[in-house]
């Protein structure tokens, strides 16, 4: 997270065109809907309507497409003839996933992608695809507008084709909101970063940081788990999740009591709820939950249940690690993750 200060410092970089912030940050403008490198000779925007980035991947997730006057994918160097052709593919069909054919299409070495996008931006083309295409959908989620406006604001002449764009990410039609059952998706920003949340009138179904990697297929399954059309759009235990993440991140609240929905098999429900029962400040194992559980012999079954798990933070999967005192893995990162538990510790010894 940026801090209020480091923003002050950045925008009055990003007007002197100061060079010495090359690579430090990215600047997303909302009234244009580009991000740019400090150094952009572009007009410079009011400060109101800045957005900073450490990295392009965050500027992406944001709905932010690469600005054309001073490419900021193409810094330090002018990029290879690789990364230029497959950039501008993505930008001409953003929605588009990738697979082996299309690479071949472009005579270009799906591997050599791989290696060229990792070394220039940090990231792989798919990670880059996936950032850009993630980015569009979740934009019509975060600005609440209506479907005709989020259509033309995506370029789309024909409401056929937003229909079909959005379908493949959010695995449902945005007009479909009668037949069956409807889930609403929402974006809600955190000191951690942006995350999703998908619920119904009187639960919350998914919460997950929208970086986070196998998000779609997240969602896809919740799709197809619960039959729902899963449409923009904000319900009350919405409200309620974004009202105590905002208070948790202040370190004012340590328990959640939105109303959750859990998908899962009754293993899984019971490792969910031993993860609810570990005190904030403190990690168990996945040997201590399987002991819990009394099933000794289950950690890799531990493991995987708290792999799935699609209630971020809620259901607090970061409070597990390894017997061994490593942090172990964790869909959001582990820099996310040691934030959380360092967080939790002091905000707990605060409180109490």
């Amino acid at each position: 997270m940026i801090s209020a200060e480091l923003k002050e410092q950045y925008y009055q970089a990003l007007v002197a065109k100061d060079s010495e912030y090359e690579g430090l940050f990215y600047v997303g403008v909302k009234t244009t809907g580009v991000f740019c490198r400090p150094t952009c000779p572009a007009r410079k925007p009011k400060y109101e309507n800045c957005e900073f980035y450490e990295t392009a991947q965050q500027a992406l997730l944001a709905s932010f497409r690469p600005c054309q006057r001073c490419r900021p994918l193409s810094h330090p160097n002018q990029v290879s003839d690789v990364v230029r052709i497959l950039v501008e593919a993505v930008e001409n069909n953003p929605e588009k996933r990738w697979k082996g054919q299309d690479f071949k299409d472009l005579s270009i070495d799906e591997s050599t992608a791989r290696r060229q996008f990792k070394k220039r931006f940090g990231m792989t083309f798919v990670e880059y695809a996936r950032a850009r295409r993630m980015g569009l959908a979740l934009k019509n989620i975060r600005s609440g507008r209506t479907i005709i406006d989020a259509q033309l604001s995506t370029g789309y002449e024909s409401s056929s084709g937003f229909r079909d764009a959005f379908s493949r990410i959010m695995g449902a039609a945005p007009t479909h909101v009668d037949d069956g059952r409807v889930l609403k998706a929402s974006w809600i920003d955190t000191r951690l970063g942006p995350m999703m949340a998908v619920a119904d009138d009187t639960a919350l179904y998914l919460l997950e940081f929208v970086d986070r990697r196998g998000l779609e297929r997240e969602v896809e399954r919740l799709r197809k788990r619960t039959k729902s059309a899963i449409v923009p759009g904000v319900t009350e235990p919405i409200r309620s999740i974004e009202r105590e993440l905002a208070a948790y991140f202040d370190g004012t609240l340590t328990a959640f009591n939105t109303p959750l929905f859990c998908l899962g098999t009754p293993f899984q429900k019971s490792v969910w709820e031993q993860l609810r029962a570990i005190p904030p400040g403190e990690t168990r194992s996945y040997q201590d939950i399987a002991i819990a559980l009394g099933k000794p012999s289950a950690c890799r079954a531990v493991a995987q249940a708290n792999g799935a798990n699609q209630l971020a933070i809620v259901i607090p999967c970061h409070r597990v690690i390894n017997a061994s005192g490593d942090l172990g893995g964790y869909g959001g990162g582990l820099t996310r993750k040691n934030w959380l538990l360092t967080h939790e510790k002091n905000a707990y010894e605060h409180i109490r």
